[in-house]
């Protein structure tokens, strides 16, 4: 049995339509599933349900029945929208060109409890989440929710810019459904953006909730909210997040899109043309959710790494959640790339009730988009009844413990190379601890490097290393990717060193100690700019800097 809730209210929006509609809606069949009556002068009133559209009666609405209901209504808003007070109900109209109604849409709103469960996981981190789909999936309902969970469940302090009064319905006084949720009305669509921002400066919100951003001064406020240390929850249109990277106006909500003229020594790297499209900054919205249908949503965990897969021109990794029967929601975990594609023996299981993750095959993509380095493959150990244990390098140890807490992996923190099944680091960590790689080669021990010291990034290692270790992979910590990966690791970092600070602004840069035969190569780098550079440091610690011209 569904734990789902519905309230509609639906008598009080049935009052207002002319008597003949009435009694075509007055049986129980007639209101289930009801999403909309349309009435259009001169045409028969229909009722549309999910997938079709039935014929209320035989006789044409005429002018006298739309004025009556208009009158019942009262006064339109300047969006040509009206409401019930205290329902979620909204009633749209068409006009002529002399203003006259000849047409209006009444839009069934209703309240579902439940709904919530297929995000609330991601509503405990505090990061911005975004929800796509098309017209008519359920965005302002889960919003609705979203509000009430985050307001009385988690006590933050919630306001919700209401532009239509379609979140917390029509009237003065907020619809229950929005919990303790504050909210602010918006006298005309065209001024959301400045009601976003004075939400921020007047009301101190830990969480800013808003229905359909759809311009460009609307994006650029959420990208102020954000940047504010302000908590969003959004709708947008577009059925993908590859829809909304190809939209103009809203690409900034994801990070924008710049064209990029690369050097020849970086287009024959990559193996790609001069001119590339790249984000241009951080997403608003770290988070995203896909909404197919009221029971079947994708989540993208981590924005940034889906876009620039999708401008490489990748298939990017998402994971599938399905809202079962009994309320229950299941997750289908995309697999890593370059893993077996056979089922995990053991399905992960979360920490929360009632969420089972079942592993699905995923398409193969670039290790480095996957955002961990080339030496992921050799980060594996063997399999065992005891959890993995981890020895952080440059990264936060309590981000691990919170991935670990959250899915109950067998894995914990050592700080003894000696314990140690895999070392965890971003690259710049192993640059300023030259001795633990070494220790780590003599010890046999794999190192895992990942791109960023961030939650997403953790959890998408720790996952790949219990999926190998529990797949029995061999581990082979001296494997060559390693060092070709470190290789590219330190020409990028040359290049950029040479690019953004030797030559623009004529100061020398020191880089970090590599092995020698890495520094021959930095060093043949450097020549091709015609720039001058010096070893220093001893053995390990030894380094090149280089000069201006």
């Amino acid at each position: 049995m569904s734990t789902q809730r519905i309230t509609d209210d639906l008598v009080r929006l049935l009052e207002l339509l002319p008597d003949g509609v009435q009694r075509q809606l007055a049986s129980d069949e007639s209101r289930e599933a009801l999403l909309e009556v349309v009435l259009d002068l001169g045409r028969v009133p229909e009722a549309r349900y999910p997938g079709r559209a039935v014929s209320l009666g035989d006789h044409p609405m005429t002018r006298d029945d739309l004025d009556g209901v208009v009158a019942r209504l009262g006064r339109f808003g300047a969006d040509n929208r009206a409401g019930i007070e205290r329902t979620l109900h909204r009633i749209s109209a068409i006009r002529n060109r002399q203003g006259v109604v000849v047409g209006l849409t009444c839009r069934v709103g209703r309240a579902v409890f439940g709904t919530v469960a297929m995000v609330r996981d991601l509503l405990d981190d505090g990061q911005s989440l975004l929800l796509m789909g098309r017209p008519g999936v359920g965005k302002t309902t889960a919003l609705r929710e979203i509000a009430r969970v985050l307001a009385d469940d988690l006590q933050r302090r919630v306001v919700v810019i209401d532009t239509s009064n379609e979140i917390a319905g029509d009237g003065d006084v907020p619809h229950p459904a929005i919990g303790r949720a504050r909210r602010m009305q918006v006298a005309r669509p065209e001024q959301q953006h400045q009601v976003m921002i004075e939400a921020v400066e007047n009301h101190m919100p830990e969480v800013i909730v808003i229905d359909e951003i759809g311009t460009e001064l609307e994006a650029q406020a959420a990208r102020t909210i954000a940047e504010r240390g302000v908590m969003l929850v959004a709708t947008a249109h577009g059925n993908a997040l590859a829809n909304l990277i190809k939209n103009p106006t809203l690409s900034d909500l994801v990070g924008g899109i710049q064209s990029v003229t690369l050097g020849d020594d970086e287009a024959r790297r990559r193996r790609t043309q001069k001119t590339v499209l790249e984000r241009a900054a951080e997403p608003t919205f770290p988070v995203a959710v896909e909404m197919h249908s009221r029971h079947s949503w994708a989540v993208h965990p981590d924005v940034a790494l889906t876009v620039d897969q999708l401008l490489r021109g990748q298939t990017p990794l998402v994971q599938q959640r399905q809202l079962q029967d009994d309320g229950s929601v299941q997750l289908i975990e995309p697999r890593q790339p370059l893993q077996p594609k056979r089922p995990r023996t053991a399905p992960m299981t979360s920490t929360r009730p009632g969420l089972a993750v079942v592993p699905m095959p995923s398409p193969v993509a670039s290790r480095e988009e996957d955002g961990a380095s080339a030496s992921d493959a050799d980060a594996s150990a063997s399999p065992t009844a005891s959890p993995l244990q981890v020895l952080c390098c440059g990264i936060t140890p309590q981000l691990v413990e919170q991935v670990v807490r959250r899915h109950g992996w067998p894995a914990r923190l050592v700080q003894d190379l000696a314990q140690a099944d895999v070392v965890l680091s971003v690259r710049q960590g192993l640059g300023r601890e030259p001795s633990l790689r070494r220790q780590a080669r003599e010890l046999k021990v794999p190192i895992l490097v990942i791109k960023a010291d961030t939650f997403a990034q953790v959890e998408r290692a720790l996952d790949r290393l219990l999926t190998r270790r529990q797949d029995g992979t061999p581990v082979a910590p001296s494997a060559a990717p390693g060092a070709l990966d470190d290789a590219l690791a330190a020409l990028e970092e040359c290049r950029l060193a040479v690019e953004q600070v030797v030559i623009p602004q004529g100061r020398p840069v020191e880089l970090l100690p590599r092995s020698k035969r890495v520094r021959q190569m930095q060093e043949d780098l450097i020549r091709r700019y015609h720039l001058r550079s010096d070893e220093f440091g001893a053995e390990e610690a030894c380094r090149l800097r280089v000069f201006p011209p």
